[in-house]
């Protein structure tokens, strides 16, 4: 079970290693960052959710630092999408949404296994996959001047509380359950975007008068 375990968690780290280096150095482009600061947006949102979720379940964050596979791997990606035509990027734009759901998925299934290896309750491995699957995309789209595309745009950071009751209830964790599950929350994600699904909101904006607007 061990050796199944570190199986699905390499597994779902590559994938969404991968998913979020090219999310993060597509929006350094965007943004007209350096090839600097391309790799810096990139690192960073494959690993910040990763470095919080470390902080709330006591794992030591230095680990990181032990991550070479990972680490290359995002490397890679940047470099790739900094070398790549134009075209293609905006091409991969059309795919942004499922790369950035795979992303969400295959992070917050990682960041449940790793809460349930550490014996946390339940409300810890669901906050833990949250964290996992969204705080890379707040970290990047502060880093790019952007309002956090998760906190307002469709349902997002619920489908990440999902993976994780799913796997903290051990509803799944065997051989066919996470691949299961991880296909599971990218069509949901997708199902969001796709129907424009959100939560209740609320503004507490003053509305201007029409006479305030034509004085403008």
């Amino acid at each position: 079970m061990d050796s199944l375990l570190e199986l699905n968690l390499q597994f779902f780290s590559i994938i969404g290693t991968i998913a979020f280096a090219v999310s993060g150095a597509v929006v350094a482009m965007e943004e007209e960052y350096d090839i600097l600061g391309v790799f810096v947006l990139a690192l960073v949102t494959a690993f910040g959710g990763g470095v919080v979720r470390n902080l709330l379940i006591g794992i030591p964050v230095t680990t990181l630092w032990g991550q070479g596979l990972y680490l290359k791997t995002a490397m890679i990606a940047a470099f790739l999408v900094f070398i790549v035509p134009v075209s293609w990027i905006r091409r991969w734009k059309t795919w942004e949404a499922l790369f950035d759901a795979i992303g969400l998925s295959a992070f917050s299934i990682q960041g449940a296994l790793y809460a349930t290896q550490m014996k946390v309750p339940l409300s810890a491995v669901i906050v833990a996959a949250m964290l996992t699957g969204i705080g890379g995309g707040i970290i990047r789209d502060v880093l790019a001047g952007r309002k956090p595309l998760v906190l307002r745009d469709e349902i997002y950071a619920i489908w990440g509380m999902l993976a994780g009751l799913a796997v903290g209830l051990h509803w799944a964790e065997g051989t066919w359950q996470l691949p299961a599950l991880f296909v599971a929350i990218i069509m949901l994600r997708m199902l969001s975007v796709t129907y424009k699904w959100r939560l209740p909101r609320r503004s507490i904006r003053l509305q201007e008068s029409p006479r305030a607007e034509l004085n403008r």
